[in-house]
């Protein structure tokens, strides 16, 4: 053959290809059970389309929509009304925090730390966004530690270490095939109880964890909450050569709160333990301020806590000053989210958890935050599942209308198919499995929630001030 023939070849090839380019469907073509599919220019339009989301303009955007560059009142309008950021409140009343941040303004004078319990699926293992809200708070009002943790257990965190020895035996209400579940329904605040079985010791210090927040590296308290104490059940707590002064607290069905407050700050203590008791979890705080506590339930969608004990969970969140419930769940439901129908059900499931952490803990006001954008592979494309804005929408609903307030993380994001883009960021901010964020994304996912919150005090301290704002917010 020719050269004049191949280079005519070729070129017919190349245009057959280019017209196959330019016709082929984006979806492909069935053949039987298998889908035939072709680089096309309708493709790339959609996936041009897809990448509209760009992750750097939604973070640089961050400082700007939080920015106050216009008239005071008007910022917090278009804040509260259209800002991304922005928390949803039941009836739009912006009042709706005002108990929380009261005891907010007291937090440094106290003895015990006003404290925020912050449960969620694998999005916040690791103390990711929890430590990021709690340096946010803890800057603003004091306080120090980690918060509230089991005593054993197989979860990592990046702001705690403990180690436990001792006959522990750890019994958590959801978790994996290999889950040791309790023969009742004493879970505790944190959702599982440690048996101890003729004592033990428990040794507390910050980790090395270069994600280790400044606050969370020493404390000044330590705390353990536990019940049904065998007799001459006892706790010492020993950190340096410093003598702590005890508290205890005593509830009616026999939880027991006993705190060990020391002179100064330390950088590690230890517990010991003498007999046996269900211990609920043992913290490290600040003297005073405001205490996080982190409860990941990995592979959990948020509607199981009406399993735990009435009695033990009320007493346990009075004794603790807890005042701010945070339930960060739903994308653990999305797979199985087939319709409308489906999800109804998990908004019933849901509607009476809230309607329980109203009973168990009506002093706490409760904040729900949804699921992020998450990303499924639909004929080889990356997107958005595709009922995930439904979800997002009636967690929304649900929230607001059982007097909760929500935080979409989802639109916060981007929304929809703004996780391609959060994996694909330099450096990536979610991981190769699209459905959670890396340690860098976390902490941009928990420093914006923190900003928005305390948004919201700012706005309570300007209505102390000019209580005119109030007359004006409701003219909006």
């Amino acid at each position: 053959m020719k050269a004049k023939q191949v280079l005519i070849f070729l070129l017919g090839i190349f245009a057959a290809l280019g017209v196959l380019w330019l016709v082929f469907p984006a979806d492909g073509i069935a053949a039987g059970p298998l889908t035939i599919r072709y680089s096309s220019y309708r493709r790339s339009l959609e996936d041009a389309k897809l990448a509209r989301v760009n992750v750097d303009s939604v973070l640089r955007s961050l400082d700007a929509r939080f920015r106050m560059d216009q008239d005071t009142l008007e910022h917090y309008r278009k804040f509260f009304y259209e800002n991304p950021d922005r928390i949803f409140l039941p009836e739009d009343d912006f009042r709706f925090f005002d108990p929380f941040f009261r005891e907010l303004e007291k937090a440094q004078e106290r003895d015990m730390p006003v404290r925020v319990l912050h449960y969620g699926d694998s999005q916040i293992e690791m103390d990711r966004i929890s430590s990021d809200l709690r340096q946010g708070l803890q800057e603003r009002f004091g306080g120090g530690g980690t918060g509230f943790f089991p005593a054993v257990g197989n979860v990592p965190s990046a702001s705690i270490s403990k180690v436990a020895s001792g006959a522990f035996m750890q019994y958590t209400m959801y978790g994996d095939s290999t889950t040791v579940r309790a023969a009742h329904s004493r879970y505790g605040p944190l959702a599982q109880v440690v048996q101890l079985t003729g004592g033990g010791t428990v040794t507390l210090r910050p980790t090395k964890s270069k994600y280790a927040k400044e606050t969370a590296k020493v404390f000044s308290s330590i705390s353990i909450l536990y019940g049904r104490p065998s007799q001459g059940f006892e706790v010492k707590v020993v950190a340096d050569t410093l003598t702590p002064r005890v508290e205890t607290q005593k509830g009616e069905s026999g939880v027991v709160l006993k705190t060990w407050h020391f002179p100064r700050a330390v950088p590690k203590a230890t517990l010991r333990i003498t007999g046996s008791a269900e211990i609920y979890g043992i913290s490290a705080d600040g003297e005073g301020g405001v205490a996080v506590d982190n409860v990941p339930l990995r592979g959990c969608s948020g509607n199981i806590f009406t399993r735990i004990s009435k009695p033990l969970m009320t007493e346990s969140l009075d004794m603790t000053d807890t005042r701010l419930i945070i339930l960060q769940f739903g994308g653990n439901y999305m797979p199985v989210s087939r319709n409308s129908k489906v999800i109804g059900q998990y908004m019933e499931q849901i509607t009476a958890q809230l309607q329980y952490f109203h009973e168990v803990a009506p002093q706490a006001r409760i904040l729900f935050i949804g699921p992020s954008d998450m990303g499924k592979s639909v004929n080889g494309r990356v997107v958005t599942w595709p009922r995930l804005p439904e979800l997002v929408d009636s967690l929304k609903a649900t929230a607001l209308r059982n007097d909760a307030a929500y935080w979409d993380l989802y639109r916060m994001m981007g929304g929809e198919n703004s996780m391609v883009q959060w994996v694909k960021h330099n450096p990536p901010l979610a991981g190769p499995d699209y459905i959670h964020f890396t340690p860098a994304g976390a902490q941009k996912v928990g420093e914006t929630f923190a900003r928005s919150l305390l948004t919201y005090y700012d706005f309570y301290q300007l209505r102390k001030t000019y209580p005119q704002e109030r007359k004006l917010m409701k003219e909006r």
